[in-house]
């Protein structure tokens, strides 16, 4: 049986929602396990949707709520993080605007006590470029729900090697349509199916 929150979430309601989150909050809850609570709860709106029960602009709402439940989570853990296992840069790749999908994959970085800096979406590949080198982060993770995208992880695993980073920066590749097929036509070196392989892949990577 679903949780309360995942249920608040894919029933769409915001207030209910957002006091779980908080409550949990308080209650001193790891905040990954609400993380996937959340998850569970837009995989439930995924599935609404898919079923023609939900339509785009429950689609949108349910975003929406995930959002301002992720914000307080986040909230929550920059005050409570202790040092970061490592850094990583996260962003939606150029010509794709979703972001559902990589607000959770930083959500849960975070709350594995990682540094993130999230570029947010259609993001360049010179954007990703700059901000490894202004931040030595060894660990890059190109999100993308659209298929134009997959040119896009190319043309930025492509712009980390002319800049010289490629060898000390591992890159990781996901989103709805992202295979590993798609991983070696990018020449990236992972492919995370959902959020949590995006942490097990940091973890491998970092010795976290």
């Amino acid at each position: 049986m679903s949780d309360q929150l995942a249920i608040a979430i894919s029933d769409l309601e915001e207030q209910q929602a957002l006091k779980l989150v908080q409550a949990r909050l308080d209650a001193g809850v790891d905040p990954l396990a609400i993380v996937n609570d959340c998850r569970e709860g837009m995989d439930l709106v995924g599935k609404r949707y898919q079923s023609g029960e939900y339509f785009l602009s429950e689609l949108i709402m349910a975003g929406e709520i995930f959002k301002q439940a992720n914000a307080l989570v986040s909230a929550r853990f920059q005050l409570t993080a202790g040092p970061g296992r490592g850094t990583v840069v996260v962003g939606t790749v150029q010509g794709d605007i979703h972001d559902i999908g990589k607000d959770l994959v930083v959500s849960m970085l975070k709350s594995a006590n990682y540094v993130v800096h999230d570029l947010g979406v259609d993001v360049p590949p010179e954007k990703f470029v700059e901000t490894v080198k202004a931040t030595g982060a060894t660990v890059v993770g190109l999100s993308g729900l659209l298929t134009i995208g997959f040119g896009a992880m190319k043309d930025t695993v492509a712009a980390l090697a002319v800049a010289g980073l490629r060898p000390a920066v591992k890159v990781m590749v996901g989103g709805g349509p992202v295979t590993d097929q798609v991983r070696e036509y990018a020449g990236a070196d992972a492919f995370g199916a959902d959020a949590q392989a995006a942490v097990t892949l940091c973890n491998q990577w970092t010795g976290g």
